[in-house]
């Protein structure tokens, strides 16, 4: 009931700074880029009308790379549009009975409108031309423009044929979460300029971040942008930056999974449920710093390729710190059903010493079952929190951009706050939870194979952060199917390792 009391009372403050005329992010996400080919052959030549809109961390990088605080004038905009033509040319591929066609630029404009966080957002929109014979042909269109950014709306749109968003100025709320992304068309023209038979090819994209989210209302960056600050203000924007971070430990992620599976497998005490938490959230907090200093010095950085190879490269961490722990939990079980007490003690005391310190940490242990690698368990927990929430980047860079990196900083640093305190009160239910089950006789059983259990959830969940950093990579298979294989490859090291651990017990 708490819970739902501050999120209503946090939903209500965010509605009150939106009345104060901030403005919006954009609705499909601050790192997109999206486009629009509309095709039109009905008077006798072909029309080609394409349109771009930019959001605010592309458009940063855009403006970043010809003016050192990321603003343009009039004249530096219209500069800009007119080189973005060689852009569309290059990229823009159209073929009329299998020749290329070369469009004649006939008019180009750009402008910019406000985004989140005082960042502005780019918008282009280029007529071009090409000469059409009379008679049926063959057309195909294959649009390549900015191919290495790989999210955000596509669509090609033959007319009489029409698109929802009015030249992606409004994105209807219902397409929002599943975007077009067609890619490639392919048609045949009749005698009037009319399409036949047309067949549309859609572009794979990975998620990023593209869940709805609550943080993604950017009022954080919003409220950092205004020049009217009061100390009243000041003080709001500062809370919300707490609730904005408790709002954003509550929502689905693999970091706070790992969190809870590893309290329970390492059997864990408060102190080193807060020491989890926190490394969790120094992860976040410092990856939102690294990418928001390498976005605004490396303009042609691909914004959003980070965070697939974030996912790639912390589920196979995870995954392999699962592995080595199921293997251990494996070989701790079968070395209580043969009463091997020596490799129990040699494998696991020492891990679990350095992960408790000075606390008595055996002592809501099972005997005969050791818990898992401590220093392994911060490790997965912090692989799997260290993507940077967009709505934090965006306060990053207008930070970087109004010269206020102290106040920007404060804010990340209250955010990360409010995550912190969540997830620790989190951790802390889960060690009481473990501890009143451990306690109960009725859960003798699920308690004694709590760090085989809990091994075996980070290894699946390692597996599925695989799979999916794989086909956000552009593997072209299903991400449970690859999942599936990283969770044997896992199975299969934890026997390997088990058999290699009885055998030099043997020999021991």
């Amino acid at each position: 009931m708490r819970l739902h009391r501050c999120v209503w009372l946090l939903s209500f403050v965010l509605s009150l700074i939106g009345s104060c005329g901030v403005a919006s992010a954009h609705p499909l996400g601050n790192f997109t880029i999206n486009h629009l080919a509309l095709l039109d052959a009905r008077s006798g030549t072909l029309r080609v009308r394409y349109v771009l809109d930019i959001a605010e961390i592309p458009t940063f990088q855009i403006m970043r790379a010809s003016s050192a605080n990321a603003t343009w004038n009039d004249a530096q905009l219209q500069a800009w549009a007119h080189g973005e033509v060689a852009t569309v040319r290059d990229g823009f591929h159209l073929r009329v009975d299998g020749a290329p066609v070369t469009l004649t630029l006939r008019d180009v404009h750009a402008r910019l409108r406000p985004g989140a966080g005082g960042l502005p957002i780019l918008y282009w929109v280029a007529d071009f031309t090409s000469p059409l014979a009379r008679g049926t042909h063959d057309v195909s269109v294959n649009d390549g423009v900015y191919a290495d950014r790989r999210i955000g709306w596509k669509d090609i749109v033959v007319a009489p044929g029409s698109e929802p968003t009015h030249e992606l100025r409004h994105y209807p709320r219902q397409l929002v979460g599943s975007p077009r992304r067609v890619g490639a068309v392919r048609f045949t023209l009749d005698a009037h300029g009319l399409p036949q038979h047309l067949v549309a090819s859609d572009d794979a994209a990975p998620d990023v971040n593209g869940s709805a989210s609550i943080v993604r209302t950017n009022a954080l960056s919003d409220m950092f942008a205004r020049s009217d600050r009061s100390p009243l203000f000041v003080l709001l924007t500062m809370l919300v930056a707490f609730g904005l971070g408790a709002l954003h430990a509550i929502e689905p992620g693999h970091g706070k999974a790992l969190l809870a599976f590893t309290l329970v497998g390492t059997r864990a005490t408060v102190r080193q449920a807060a020491i989890l938490a926190a490394s969790l959230t120094f992860a976040h907090t410092i990856g939102v710093l690294i990418l928001g200093v390498v976005l605004f010095f490396a303009a042609s950085f691909v914004s959003e390729s980070i965070y697939p190879w974030i996912t790639l490269l912390s589920g196979v961490a995870v995954a392999f710190i699962g592995a080595r722990n199921l293997a251990r939990s494996v070989a701790a079980r079968r070395g209580h059903e043969h009463g091997d007490e020596h490799g129990h003690t040699h494998g696991f005391t020492a891990d679990h010493h350095h992960g408790d310190g000075d606390e008595h940490g055996h002592s809501h242990a099972i005997p005969g079952d050791g818990p898992i690698d401590f220093r392994g368990a911060v490790v997965a927990a912090m692989s799997g929190g260290v993507a940077p929430c967009p709505a934090a980047i965006v306060v990053m860079l207008a930070a970087l951009r109004l010269h206020q990196l102290g106040y920007g900083l404060l804010l990340i640093v209250i955010f990360s706050m409010g995550l912190a305190a969540v997830l620790t009160g989190l951790g802390i239910a889960v060690v009481h939870g473990a501890a009143w089950a451990s306690r109960s006789g009725r859960f003798d059983r699920l308690v004694q194979a709590g760090p085989l259990i809990s091994a075996t959830l980070i290894s699946l969940v390692g597996a599925v952060m695989v799979g999916q950093g794989f086909v956000a990579q552009g593997v072209h298979a299903s991400a449970w199917a690859i999942a599936g294989l990283a969770a044997l490859a896992i199975a299969g090291y934890a026997l390997a390792a088990q058999h290699a651990h009885a055998h030099s017990a043997v020999q021991a």
